[in-house]
């Protein structure tokens, strides 16, 4: 017996030594892969701060002639030397409003009818069709807006708009004015319609997410579609719904191409969304490449980075509303 015992000895070593070398492979493959991580992360950091430091950087020379007034001031004018942000922030936010009002409810329904409603056969052709709408490049979508879209509206839509909802005291001024065509609102129906896939998109496939037994048991109760959907399936995936909102928000904030084609580019604030107006984005891809002058190309370049901010702004919005969201879930 203790022959075999001493015999045995140096295989156990054997064995235990092999381990050890597995796992010490083991863990220089972690700490590799672990490496290699924690420096995608910081390249990502490293490259953001770069992108505002340059804009900064290179929107000092403005700041230093304008200081704030840049943001409250529409005036943009080349010859004299003089600019201000005011008319492409308001642009900015109108065209993405409207897009927005747009987007939401027909993106958020033509995810219920395709989860909920929709024949089987049908949901993966519609839904291939619609994911293929995010992947048409912006300047087609500029290029279609401008010889088709704002004709049909300059011919059929706004003269409508214009008799009835113009004469409205108050809101009417939204509506009044010369049928153009382009515009502000055409802007924003363009841009509602090329973010309309990511919310489309996004809310099905957090839609699929729900448990079955949930919607069955709302069904069990009597619930009609339109109950089980508001009552159960939503709030459920409020969160992904909500995420989904915010990266088309993002687009439609920095949409260029598209933009440029049918807004009219105009540095001015009008109260009627049926006139020219102009977006950050568009001011910079119109005029870059004909900006002369350090002040010039500098107040391009400060209107980039107000777009940087603004965007910043409204994903620290969205990521605040969807902790306080889990939060209140969890509780």
């Amino acid at each position: 017996m203790a022959d075999i015992t001493l015999q045995d000895r140096p295989v156990a070593r054997r064995i235990d030594a092999g381990r050890a070398a597995v796992l010490s492979r083991f863990r220089t493959v972690d700490s590799i892969f672990a490496g290699l991580t924690l420096g995608a992360a910081i390249l990502v950091l490293v490259l953001l701060g770069g992108v505002l430091v340059s804009l900064v950087v290179g929107s000092l020379p403005a700041f230093n002639a304008f200081g704030w007034r840049f943001l409250v001031t529409q005036t943009w004018n080349p010859n004299d030397d003089v600019y201000g942000a005011l008319g492409a922030i308001y642009g900015t936010i109108v065209t993405s409003l409207i897009a927005m009002a747009i987007a939401i409810p027909v993106g958020i329904g033509i995810a219920i009818f395709l989860t909920e409603l929709c024949p089987f056969g049908l949901r993966k052709p519609i839904g291939m069709a619609i994911e293929l709408l995010a992947g048409i490049p912006s300047i087609i979508y500029g290029i279609w807006g401008l010889f088709v879209f704002a004709p049909f509206l300059q011919s059929t839509v706004e003269p409508a708009l214009i008799a009835v909802l113009g004469p409205i005291p108050v809101f009417g001024a939204l509506f009044q004015g010369p049928p153009y065509g382009i515009g502000v609102l055409t802007a924003g129906l363009i841009l509602g319609i090329m973010v309309l896939p990511f919310i489309s998109s996004v809310s099905r496939d957090v839609f699929l997410t729900v448990p079955p037994v949930l919607k069955e048991a709302g069904y069990g109760l009597g619930c009609t579609t339109w109950e089980v959907m508001r009552n159960v399936v939503i709030p459920f995936s409020r969160t992904g719904v909500i995420g989904g909102v915010m990266l088309a928000l993002g687009r439609a904030l920095g949409e260029t191409m598209a933009v440029t084609f049918v807004i009219g580019n105009a540095h001015k604030i009008s109260a009627s969304i049926l006139l020219p107006g102009t977006t950050i984005s568009a001011a910079i891809a119109n005029e870059f490449t004909e900006a002369v002058g350090d002040l010039y190309t500098s107040s391009l370049i400060e209107l980039g980075l107000i777009l940087f901010v603004i965007t910043f702004i409204v994903l620290a919005i969205a990521r605040y509303m969807l902790l306080r969201i889990q939060r209140r879930a969890g509780a």
